[in-house]
């Protein structure tokens, strides 16, 4: 047990009420979690003010109260401290309050709109194959080892992230693969994280309804590089039209990956197939499983985190093309009649280009495309159009579904979606609202040798409608799908 004065450690609070030396068993965001002892952080929300609810702490048991304005009512029981950024300070002590066990890992965040989650795991998958214990925070999982850790965040909140860090580093880890949303970096999520590098992958259409425009968007991106001490590594995407910009300010060691320009580390995909790709990176080539160029970005940013990290030799490249898939990205499932059904977790319109694209490069001319596609629920409603039009343009046919609708009328996000439409590509279209349904009939539509694509959904287990998480998974339901035809 620490006490609070040890948690600030050499932070220097605006005003203190109560006595710095109370002791703290626990540290807490949210006042439904709190207990005896506990010191509550009260941060103003984007939806609520954490400082609404300090009374309700104080009365559940909590000690110390972190705030940015003193409360007009104080208990004499209780150490008010405030200071000038609670999740700052949050950070800080939550790093303290773990031991700063945290910085005997090496902390690598990966951020960008597509790409996070693969690059985190192929990170993981690759450094635990040579031989290092590893954590993993991610979209899919959180990992420690062989461990897994259900994941409800792409990015957890400040408390239980660095408490996972503590985990892991207690497990004996010595790396750390992290995701960092732009949620996370906007609502300092990640403060007090000690990162060793930062890798960008891209920026695109995506999040508007909660950063409202695309500059903001892009500013949320680059203040997790701006943020990196001089002793880290900064990766960019130098191919990404805002991959340099991440840099501008960054205090960290600069590096660049491309396809199609001169960079640190480049990659080149030297042919490909819906078993994997043959890919030329800087002065190596080797083949791997995962399929398509964004994979190749992919596999490029993962390649120059180790070499950077003094973890390459010259197995790296061998070691690299027994890295697997990653779970719900560009999933292959065969089916009769030389159907190839592919499941990705597309849901923004460039993730979804890029796979469609990837599909095209390699699909016979005789091969038709059907793409089931939705947009999901209370989410930015801007992409809606531009997702149908994508797939419109690109496939032969298109299926718009239910894609987590939420809180939404599915029948209205499907309208959304097919008025971004082309006129002439209108006899392309079926809007099946029953996801289950529209996965069955696009299996059903397909001609042998064709090709269907489930988009949108990916690893996720279930179909979030109505506050309701219902039981779903794609896979599941193209195989089923898949034993119906003759």
């Amino acid at each position: 047990m620490k006490t609070i004065s040890q948690l600030l450690g050499k932070t220097a609070p605006i005003a203190i009420h109560g006595n710095l030396e109370t002791p703290i068993c626990g540290l807490e965001i949210d006042s439904r979690q709190i207990q005896t002892g506990h010191i509550y952080a009260a941060i103003s929300g984007t939806l609520v003010d954490g400082h609404e609810f300090i009374e309700s702490c104080i009365e559940k048991g909590a000690t110390g109260i972190l705030c940015s304005k003193m409360p007009a009512k104080k208990s004499p029981d209780v150490c008010y401290v405030v200071v000038e950024n609670v999740a700052a300070t949050l950070g800080e002590m939550c790093l303290n309050f773990h031991d700063r066990k945290a910085e005997n890992l090496c902390i690598v965040g990966t951020t960008g709109t597509n790409g996070k989650t693969s690059v985190s795991t192929l990170l993981f998958d690759l450094f635990t194959l040579r031989g290092n214990r590893c954590g993993l925070v991610s979209t899919v999982e959180n990992r420690i080892q062989q461990t897994i850790i259900p994941s409800t965040h792409t990015t957890p909140n400040i408390v239980a992230l660095h408490k996972l860090l503590a985990q892991m580093a207690d497990a004996g880890c010595s790396y750390c693969f992290m995701e960092v949303s732009s949620h996370a970096i906007d609502q300092q999520r990640i403060a007090g994280v000690p990162f060793a590098a930062g890798v960008f992958t891209n920026i695109t259409h995506d999040h508007l309804d909660y950063h409202k425009t695309f500059d903001n968007y892009i500013k949320a991106k680059k203040q997790f590089f701006d943020g990196l001490p001089s002793t880290a590594i900064a990766i960019t995407n130098k191919d990404d039209k805002s991959g340099m910009v991440m840099l501008q300010n960054t205090k960290a060691m600069r590096y660049t990956y491309a396809m199609k320009q001169m960079a640190d580390f480049t990659v080149k995909v030297i042919e490909h197939d819906f078993t994997g790709m043959q890919i030329h990176l800087n002065d190596t080539e080797f083949w791997s499983s995962l399929i398509g160029g964004f994979n190749a970005y992919n596999l490029c940013a993962v390649y120059a985190t180790a070499f950077l990290l003094n973890d390459g030799d010259e197995e790296l490249p061998i070691q690299m093309s027994a890295l697997g898939k990653v779970n719900g990205r560009f999933e292959v499932i065969r089916g009769p009649q030389r159907i190839t059904a592919i499941v990705d977790y597309a849901h923004t319109p460039d993730a979804l280009k890029n796979v469609i694209q990837t599909i095209n490069d390699i699909r016979k001319n005789s091969a038709n495309l059907i793409t089931v596609v939705g947009c999901g629920g209370n989410r930015d409603q801007t992409k809606r159009p531009e997702m149908a039009r994508i797939a419109a343009e690109m496939s032969n046919r298109v299926i718009i579904t239910s894609d987590n609708p939420r809180m939404e009328d599915p029948l209205e996000i499907s309208n959304q979606m097919e008025a971004g439409v082309p006129p002439q590509h209108y006899k392309k279209i079926l809007k099946i609202s029953d996801r289950k349904e529209a996965i069955k009939t696009a299996c059903m539509l397909a001609n042998p040798g064709d090709i269907i694509l489930v988009a949108g959904k990916g690893h996720e287990t279930y179909q979030d409608i109505r506050g309701v998480k219902h039981p779903f998974d794609d896979k599941v339901v193209v195989s089923e799908s898949f034993k119906l035809i003759n």
